[in-house]
């Protein structure tokens, strides 16, 4: 979703504001725009599309000024033109805003009423009049911000900047992120500490209803009645560098190769290898007594959390949810006493599971997270945190963060077991030994990339393709489905094997690719022959198993991928990247925005 940065600097800073936008460029965006203060007045430099055009166009006119905001849109509220790019600016005011005023249209009919023009179709552009017309009124700018505040509905994080006032910003927050960083005699903000590393580490995030008065010497905070708070100052390990490529084409593509690293680093948090036991630090509860636990989650997000309801239930006995999060709050889902609340998000600020981590603290659950960055609002508001230690994921399309996801659920359902009664210490060591080999394994299917390729050129000429597997390969299916459509744009579905003949399979030609997910597992011998069902009505089967299964359902796939045997029960964590490789191919194949796929943002923090 949207980015914001800003600062109050020593030297111009529109070369710096850009250089932050590039960070957060994996967020999602479709224009671009700077604003700085020269000689007290405010100038802009805006453009639709990728941060190259911004970059054109300020060779073409430099941007000086040492008070700068910057902004990267997705857009809500009127096409990505240059018009409706932020910053939005009045002769007194500009704004940049990440989020959606939802009172947008009875604000600008009354300031309409009051003589403002409106010159974009945004909803962001109420915020820069109603400033502007409490400034007009005579108060000051802190008082005119906090004004306009307290009247805007919504979900919001917003900077403001004022010509007459050269030395101040202003930043309120309600619903969608922002951060101040502290440097000497400089002050900065962003919607997340990895746009402010390259200036500074010390933090400070905003709170829910939070704003404050920004300037060279600092900020000082206030609640959202107007009351001065301390929030506190963090030392955040976010790296400075800019990350990069490497030697690959796309940020997925290196991701997806990060992923036996990643594993590993993951694995090594939450397990200890020589005792072959879970390792964790005091979680702030007690599995043995937690009565239900419920899983939410969105996206790629949410099909981690549908395997680990089968790992808790199945290890544990723990009785599990795992819901979408944008329909948890809307279905009035039972919260019984000593349940746990388990929410997964790679960024931490995913919108609607931030709404439903607040449902059920409201519910009386107690709030653990799996997150990939500890700074973050989901982190800051759970009593229990469990990182997923993947690094920055800066495709749109999560990998790496998936994996590391079902890593930390399955070092979590082993505990549970364990803390239950249902797995004795031989379980819980035979299965650490089984998790631990998932890097090695993992390395050994990334030698294969050039049959992900192969195939891909294949699938590229589809309209249509079907993805299905059955138990812990129904939510693989899914996930790998998602891959597909999200970066190619082929229209893909994932489904119950055992549900192919209550509908799918009339979709079944010789033009639809079906890729089968299919470990030799209990399952297999069900999956295969629903397999033989599809090529029965000439469905070209892509078949994704290990050397037994393959050797098992004979040679009337159209093409075959073998993974690494494993335990059935962890084979979501190999069978996963398959997936993500002839999505990634297939996309490159099409010639698609892989990093960026159109319509989509890397962290959605509007419902």
């Amino acid at each position: 979703m949207c980015g914001i940065v800003g600062m109050i600097g020593k030297e111009d800073a529109s070369p710096l504001i850009l250089e932050a936008l590039r960070r957060l460029e994996y967020r999602g965006y479709d224009s671009a725009g700077i604003a700085t203060l020269v000689d007290g007045r405010i100038e802009r430099r805006r453009s639709p599309g990728k941060l190259s055009n911004l970059g054109r166009v300020l060779s073409e006119r430099p941007l000086l000024g040492r008070v700068s905001i910057g902004h990267t849109r997705w857009a809500t509220h009127g096409a990505p033109t240059e018009t409706n790019a932020h910053p939005h600016a009045s002769d007194e005011v500009a704004v940049v805003h990440n989020g959606i005023i939802e009172n947008f249209r009875e604000l600008r009919e009354e300031l309409i009423a009051k003589g403002h023009r409106f010159d974009t179709q945004t909803d962001t552009e109420v915020a820069v009049h109603l400033v502007t017309d409490y400034l007009r009124a005579g108060l000051s700018p802190a008082e005119a911000g906090h004004a306009a505040f307290k009247r805007l509905e919504g979900a919001y994080a917003l900077v403001v900047m004022f010509a007459k006032h050269p030395d101040t910003l202003l930043a309120a927050r309600k619903g969608s992120p922002l951060a101040i960083g502290i440097g000497e005699d400089e002050m900065y903000l962003g919607s997340d500490a990895f746009a402010l590393a390259p200036f500074t580490s010390r933090v400070i995030y905003l709170e829910e209803g939070d704003w404050a008065v920004v300037t060279a010497k600092g900020a000082e905070i206030f609640d959202a009645a107007g009351n001065p708070v301390t929030r506190d100052l963090k030392i955040t390990s976010v790296g400075a560098s800019l990350i990069d490529k490497g030697e690959h084409r796309h940020f997925m593509k290196k991701e997806i190769f990060e992923q036996p690293e990643v594993i590993a680093h993951t694995l090594n948090a939450y397990v200890n290898p020589v005792e072959g036991a879970v390792a964790l630090p005091e979680l702030g509860f007690d599995f043995a007594a937690v009565s239900k636990l419920t899983m939410v989650a969105c996206g790629t997000a949410y099909y981690a959390a549908a395997i680990g309801r089968y790992w808790f239930e199945r290890l544990a006995r723990l009785s599990c949810e795992a819901d979408i999060a944008s329909e948890f709050r809307y279905r009035d889902a039972v919260l019984p006493e000593k349940g746990l609340a388990l929410f997964v998000s790679q960024s931490g600020e995913t919108a609607d599971t931030l709404a439903a981590l607040r449902h059920c603290k409201e519910g009386g659950q107690h709030i653990a997270s799996i997150v990939n960055v500890p700074e973050s609002s989901i982190a800051r508001e759970s009593a229990t945190v469990f990182p997923t230690h993947a690094g920055p994921e800066i495709g749109v399309a999560s990998t790496k963060a998936f994996t590391c996801q079902l890593s930390v659920l399955a070092a979590l359902a082993i505990r549970a077991g364990r803390a239950r009664g249902t797995l004795t210490r031989e379980d819980e060591r035979r299965h650490i030994e089984t998790l631990l080999e998932v890097p090695r394994l993992i390395n050994t299917l990334l030698e294969d990339d050039e049959k992900y390729a192969a195939i891909a050129h294949e699938l590229a000429k589809a309209r249509d393709v079907l993805f299905m597997g059955r138990g812990l390969s129904y939510p693989i299916a899914m996930e790998g489905a998602l891959k597909l459509k999200e970066i190619s744009y082929i229209h893909a579905e994932g489904y119950a094997a055992g549900e192919m003949k209550h509908g799918p399979i009339a979709l079944i030609d010789e033009t639809v690719p079906i890729i089968v997910v299919a470990p030799s597992d209990a399952f297999f011998e069900k999956t295969v022959s629903n397999m033989q069902e599809v090529m029965t009505r000439g469905g070209r089967v892509v078949l994704i198993s290990d050397r037994k299964g393959i050797d098992a359902a004979g040679d009337e796939a159209w093409m075959r991928i073998e993974v690494p045997a494993i335990d059935p029960l962890f084979a979501p964590l190999l069978h996963a990247v398959p997936a993500q490789l002839l999505a990634y191919h297939t996309a490159v194949v099409k010639g698609t925005d892989v990093d960026q796929p159109r319509n989509l943002a890397k962290s959605v923090t509007v419902e």
